[in-house]
């Protein structure tokens, strides 16, 4: 088995037809994990596969004058049209085998064209280079140094700006753009052209600069507030919003803008009548103004005595102004403010309750105006669960979700390991208990994202029967913490779109516990019939005790009797 990291998150490499290119394989974008030297030296290869565009099947790369491997890059001088499509790279010896992909874009030059006639087609995304006023800057064409290892003689470099001409201000050295006086009118894209001969060959490359230019490194950078003013008096009402400007002179390093009350941020007050949005309001030569607004929600006559100061810092200083607060005369009649009242303490006592019981008032509305999907469907199963299989979670599984969807709360369950019959197809009966249940129900943990396994053909089924039909429904349960690098892309997907219902431990023991309530929320209505818990109030609050009953555990035998072979892999 070899290990595949799938396709590399970093954006396709371009290049423009009949220049030279190279594509690095991102095993060695972190050295921590793999170091080309170290990989070598603990007997790893690393070989080189071609995917063209348009096809699925992957090919050995036939290395020549024009396609060669040097260290982890592969180079082509130049890149041709068939040239484009995903190129694998896998490190491997006998014992282990790791790869990744990674996409590759040949663009011809009416493609990479800006869209003017007269300027210059380029692949590549400009490097950007600031340079402050009246000062100067010495500019080399990117990625010559690779180049130069590859040549056989020194490369030749080439400068061109659309419609600007060289001067005192602005030449050419030694194959090196110096600007020795930077003005407003010198900002613009310079375009370096390199060319070299290897093999006998003329090779060429494009590469293009943005200059920008900010204010000058001479003058102060010391942070200033423009607003408020010394004597500015906010006037307040019941909400109040104090705006507070600051003036950020171009520095390279971070930058800060804050409010703070009574000599503490927003973000360790522990009132939550307190927030604040910041925003940039603009950029003016590398210079960077800030607004920092300060919302305080239901003002009371008690804030007037706080002391709210606006503060700015940056590497080269800082600057603070306190803040004057002012309530506005307001004289309401009192039938009005009477009136108002009422109104508020309702809304408050509302929005109480609904914060607290939600979810009960949601049970509560589906048992009395709820439709049960068993009369509207034709479908098997209330519920089929997927999970890996390992001890935990099978164990989960079965001692705790079954015994409660099953025996507490009156639905019908299907689990895979226990339901199917021997010598069936693995694919073909997963995807037919999937296609018979009205829900999905997957639990989480470490194990599930596992390339190629049941779990995930279970998942991808449920995603498709959802996108295609709507005749199915994903829950997601995390019944264990997973990092949220090792989610494939199926769980991805279903994360963005579903709610997750976390497992809590002991705290989800109860079937009066949040987890229970939550996950009769997204399961099929059920009215309450014979005993069996309907949607609200009917389950006493009781603990569930860990039960391995008998008819739990023959479930997982069934599986080993099947003819042994690979699920489907569909990804």
């Amino acid at each position: 088995m070899c290990h595949d990291w799938g396709e590399a998150g970093q954006r396709a490499v371009r290049v423009l037809e009949g220049e030279t290119s190279w594509l690095s394989c991102p095993l060695f974008s972190h050295p921590t994990v793999y170091n080309y030297t170290s990989a070598q030296r603990a007997g790893l290869n690393l070989f080189w596969y071609h995917v063209p565009a348009g096809q699925d099947l992957e090919q050995p790369i036939e290395y020549s004058q024009r396609l060669s491997k040097e260290r982890e890059r592969l180079w082509l001088q130049p890149a041709t049209m068939e040239d484009k499509g995903q190129y694998i790279c896998m490190l491997s010896n006998k014992s282990s085998c790791t790869k990744i992909a990674m996409r590759l874009e040949v663009l011809s030059h009416e493609e990479a064209g800006p869209g003017q006639a007269h300027e210059v087609p380029v692949a590549v995304a400009p490097t950007h280079v600031v340079i402050p006023f009246q000062e100067g800057e010495t500019l080399e064409c990117p990625n010559l140094q690779d180049i130069s290892k590859m040549a056989d003689d020194q490369p030749t470099v080439t400068w061109h700006n659309v419609n600007r001409f060289w001067n005192s201000d602005r030449e050419v050295k030694k194959g090196r753009l110096v600007i020795h006086l930077m003005l407003e009118n010198y900002q613009d894209l310079y375009y370096c052209f390199v060319s070299y001969h290897r093999h006998g060959k003329n090779l060429r490359f494009t590469r293009v600069i943005n200059v920008t230019a900010v204010s000058p490194s001479r003058l102060p950078k010391v942070p200033s507030i423009l607003y408020p003013t010394q004597d500015h008096v906010y006037t307040v009402k019941l909400e109040v919003r104090l705006q507070c400007t600051g003036m950020f002179p171009y520095l390279e390093g971070p930058l800060h803008i804050w409010w703070t009350v009574d000599g503490k941020t927003v973000d360790q007050l522990s009132d939550t009548r307190f927030s604040k949005t910041d925003r940039p309001v603009k950029s003016d030569f590398g210079d960077r103004t800030e607004e920092s607004v300060l919302l305080i929600q239901d003002f009371q006559t008690a804030d007037l005595d706080r002391k709210y100061q606006c503060s700015v810092r940056n590497q080269k200083g800082n600057a603070t102004r306190t803040a004057t607060l002012q309530k506005e005369e307001n004289l309401p009649s009192v039938e009005l403010g009477c009136g108002l009242g009422v109104v508020l303490v309702l809304m408050l006592i509302l929005f109480g309750v609904y914060h607290v019981f939600w979810l009960e008032l949601l049970l509560f509305y589906r048992s009395w105006f709820g439709t049960d999907e068993r009369y509207t469907d034709d479908k098997e199963f209330d519920v089929y669960i997927s999970y890996a299989r390992q001890y935990e979670e099978e164990n989960f599984v079965l001692s705790t979700l079954r015994r409660v969807l099953e025996n507490e709360l009156g639905y019908t369950v299907c689990i895979f390991d226990r339901d199917s019959l021997p010598g069936g197809t693995i694919t073909d009966e997963t995807l037919t208990f999937v296609r018979r249940s009205r829900r999905l129900l997957v639990v989480l943990s470490p194990g599930y994202a596992a390339r190629g396994s049941q779990a995930l053909l279970e998942l991808k089924a449920g995603l498709d029967g959802m996108a295609l039909g709507g005749h199915l429904r994903v829950i997601l349960v995390q019944y264990r913490p997973l990092q949220r690098h090792a989610w494939v892309r199926e769980l991805r997907r279903a994360r963005v779109a579903l709610a997750l219902v976390r497992w809590q431990g002991d705290k989800s023991n109860e079937l009066t516990s949040y987890f229970w309530k939550r996950l009769r929320v997204e399961l099929p209505m059920r009215r309450p019939e014979g005993g069996v818990a309907g949607e609200v109030g009917a389950v006493p609050p009781r603990r569930l005790e860990s039960q391995n009953s008998t008819s739990s555990q023959t479930g997982l035998i069934t599986n080993t009797m099947k003819e042994p072979q690979k699920v489907l892999n569909l990804y």
